[in-house]
């Protein structure tokens, strides 16, 4: 859809803009206008993982005046080999720090402002009301819904992107103009039935080409160059190396927003049917087991790989997919105790073997990282 430039140009180019976006002021969509308008742009960016880093060095390469970062993370040694903006001297610093030292680094002439802190209901609709436009690389379903709302209560364009594995999309909404995200996903998938990027794996290099589709919708939609993906979801299959385009409507079914949810709301899980324990418990229980008074099989349902980089002692692997496919794969005879990298595909594999009959069964709350959090 063609749009009209989203900002105004701001003050005139300096002569070492000129020099730095000169590649770029050759475009006749973009020129010397259209500079200015990136120049005079305010993008809140959320999140500074596998997306957020290469759109937020690739922004502030377009030029972007104002680039705001929120992320409450810190950099972990996992998170490396996608999220290009951290580097190993970085693993334990807080993201938006270590991402607006790239940032500022990349191109000093850009204001970086941090918001170190999780997006809520309470905070959402006032950070995005300060900026014209959110680029939202956030990993989660939760968040997506809090974007969407946020957006549409303030009037904002967003730009979406998600990646999983070797597959990506990306598209923009505006309530305003065309559909919203809950036009595309009217509601949160059921719990444990989408796994994360921690649980599923993604290559870095899809995170980069999706990462910089975003950044050319932020782009366009700031200069009114080209037509934007309002109202089209752009597919990409790097496995198969395309790129597709589906249409995609307002429903006219859908209740309008009119107020922010909170993240916990919008993706409860229902954990009346997921017996659980924590992780202090089950120390105590392995304790009770090594000494001959507990019985119980304590069952990783991670993938091989993961399970290879850190177990639990004593734990015996069967990767979630083999597991649903032959619940017979795990012992009848004695109590399970199921656990995974967080707490989701422990429930689902949970709830599948209660809905077999299985009655003896709970799952380590948190997974390996509330394990590993222990100290045990």
């Amino acid at each position: 859809m063609k749009l009209e430039p989203l900002v105004e140009p701001g003050g005139e180019l300096t002569a070492e803009e000129r020099r730095r976006y000169s590649r770029q002021l050759l475009l006749p969509e973009i020129g010397e206008v259209g500079q200015r308008r990136l120049k005079a742009a305010r993008v809140l960016v959320v999140g500074a993982g596998g997306l957020g880093s290469p759109a937020l060095l690739y922004l502030a390469a377009a030029g972007i005046g104002t680039i705001g970062v929120v992320d409450d993370d810190v950099v972990d040694e996992s998170n490396l080999h996608r999220q290009v903006l951290h580097g190993t001297a970085d693993v334990g610093r807080a993201k938006v720090d270590s991402a607006a030292g790239a940032v500022e680094r990349a191109n000093p002439l850009v204001h970086v402002v941090r918001h170190r802190e999780r997006l809520t209901a309470g905070n959402a609709v006032e950070l995005v009301s300060g900026y014209d436009l959110v680029v939202d690389g956030a990993d989660n379903f939760a968040t997506r819904y809090l974007v969407n709302d946020a957006c549409v209560l303030a009037g904002r364009p967003w730009v979406w992107g998600a990646v999983l594995r070797f597959a990506g999309q990306v598209s923009v909404f505006w309530d305003e103009h065309g559909p919203t995200y809950r036009d595309l996903f009217a509601e949160p998938p059921a719990p444990g039935t989408v796994p994360s990027c921690g649980e599923a794996g993604v290559v870095g290099g899809v995170c980069a080409a999706v990462g910089s589709a975003m950044v050319t919708e932020a782009v366009k939609l700031v200069t009114g160059a080209g037509e934007s993906l309002l109202g089209r979801v752009l597919v990409h299959d790097a496995l198969a190396m395309t790129w597709r385009t589906l249409r995609l409507a307002r429903d006219p079914r859908r209740a309008p927003v009119t107020e922010v949810a909170d993240a916990v709301q919008l993706c409860a899980v229902d954990d009346a049917d997921v017996p659980e324990l924590d992780a202090v418990e089950l120390e105590r229980r392995l304790r009770e087991r090594d000494a001959g008074r507990d019985e119980f099989v304590l069952v990783d349902v991670r993938e091989p790989d993961e399970h290879a980089a850190s177990a639990i002692p004593g734990s015996v692997l069967v990767p979630l997919a083999d597991l649903l496919a032959d619940p017979a794969r795990v012992p009848a005879d004695r109590p399970l105790v199921l656990h995974c990298a967080g707490g989701t595909r422990s429930a689902k594999a949970l709830r599948a073997l209660r809905e077999r009959g299985r009655t003896d069964v709970v799952h380590l709350s948190g997974g390996i990282a509330a394990w590993d959090a222990l100290g045990a």
